[in-house]
């Protein structure tokens, strides 16, 4: 009876201690986090950063979160097939569509026409907000919300276009992605599909005579050596996207699941705030600097604005499907 005693007492302590060692690998966590565009010190950077030091912060260091930046593993298109595929496990990305292209929604032109209205769109709750959570979660991945940075333009050098006619002859630089060569075209731009960590060298050897892909702030923090002007077509709102590998998400405990999201909402509502005041601190910048800025009339962007939907949007029916251009025809701004 002693032994048995004794035997039975050995087993529930061996029991105890695997269950503390269990609890404490569920408790540790590696996460990788990276981010397609931005090196450290961009703002793009920076909210790496943030986000990595409030999960680490909220989870007591139980979550270890090691940060890669632009090109650190990889181009824009292989860090997002990283991420789709879990090697990277959460992410600030400019969305590829080469897995799905209703991610194209997020680059549909002239959406919304004003901060105001584009705010309410991307926000959470809001339309657009909306339709990218769910072509996120058919992608396997988690969608925690946008990371906006403001209305695009086209900068160029050595000649700029404010009107369709002046564009012809003028060859721009466009994301590798579908909508955006289409949508330069029906601008009147000649274009060139180049990946991000390719621009530089596009523009110094001639390949293109500008960049048609971003706010002011690339533009003059990477090539305003090369490039004279910069008109604000407001053809994309421009927006990253917070999101994490749903099977990564699903590994971690209810309590890090939390933590992770709650800090992906902070650095998102940090960014809506500081959005449009960053992107008028960078239009000040460019012009110390020597870029010429052209802000468009409401009736320039509105041709702008007609022209990208009359040859785009059709060719978005058929690539993402009419339900969800649908959706966009209903709450798009008004022309």
């Amino acid at each position: 009876m002693v032994k048995t005693k004794a035997t039975l007492r050995s087993f529930v302590t061996g029991l105890v201690t695997a269950g503390v060692l269990m609890a404490g690998s569920v408790q540790a966590a590696t996460l990788k986090m990276a981010t397609d565009s931005g090196a450290k010190g961009s703002p793009a950077g920076d909210t790496l950063e943030r986000w990595a030091d409030l999960i680490e912060k909220g989870s007591n260091g139980e979550i270890d979160v090691k940060v890669f930046y632009q090109n650190e593993l990889g181009s824009q298109n292989e860090v997002f097939d990283l991420h789709v595929a879990g090697d990277v496990d959460v992410m600030l990305n400019w969305p590829m569509t080469s897995y799905d292209k209703r991610i194209g929604v997020i680059y549909t032109p002239y959406m919304t026409l004003s901060w105001e209205e584009a705010i309410k769109a991307y926000s959470p709750g809001g339309w657009v907000n909306n339709m990218l959570g769910g072509i996120y979660a058919d992608l396997g991945l988690k969608f925690f919300g946008p990371w906006p940075e403001g209305f695009n333009g086209v900068a160029t050098r050595g000649k700029y276009a404010t009107n369709i006619a002046e564009a012809d002859g003028l060859k721009v630089r466009t994301m590798t992605v579908f909508p955006a060569p289409q949508t330069m075209q029906a601008l009147g731009y000649q274009t060139a599909a180049i990946d991000w960590g390719e621009v530089y060298t596009a523009l110094q050897t001639g390949v293109v005579d500008g960049e048609a892909g971003n706010v002011i702030y690339w533009d003059y923090e990477y090539f305003r050596d090369q490039l004279d002007y910069y008109v604000r077509s407001k053809h994309f709102f421009m927006t990253g996207v917070l999101s994490m590998n749903a099977e990564s998400f699903e590994d971690l405990s209810e309590a890090h699941q939390a933590i992770v999201a709650d800090a992906a909402k902070q650095v998102m509502m940090q960014q809506f705030k500081a959005a449009k005041t960053a992107d008028e601190l960078y239009v000040k910048k460019a012009e110390e600097a020597g870029m010429k800025y052209f802000e468009l009339s409401d009736e320039q962007i509105k041709v702008f604005a007609r022209a990208a939907r009359e040859k785009v949007w059709p060719l978005m029916d058929e690539e993402i499907g009419s339900e969800i251009m649908g959706t966009i025809r209903n709450n798009a701004t008004k022309l």
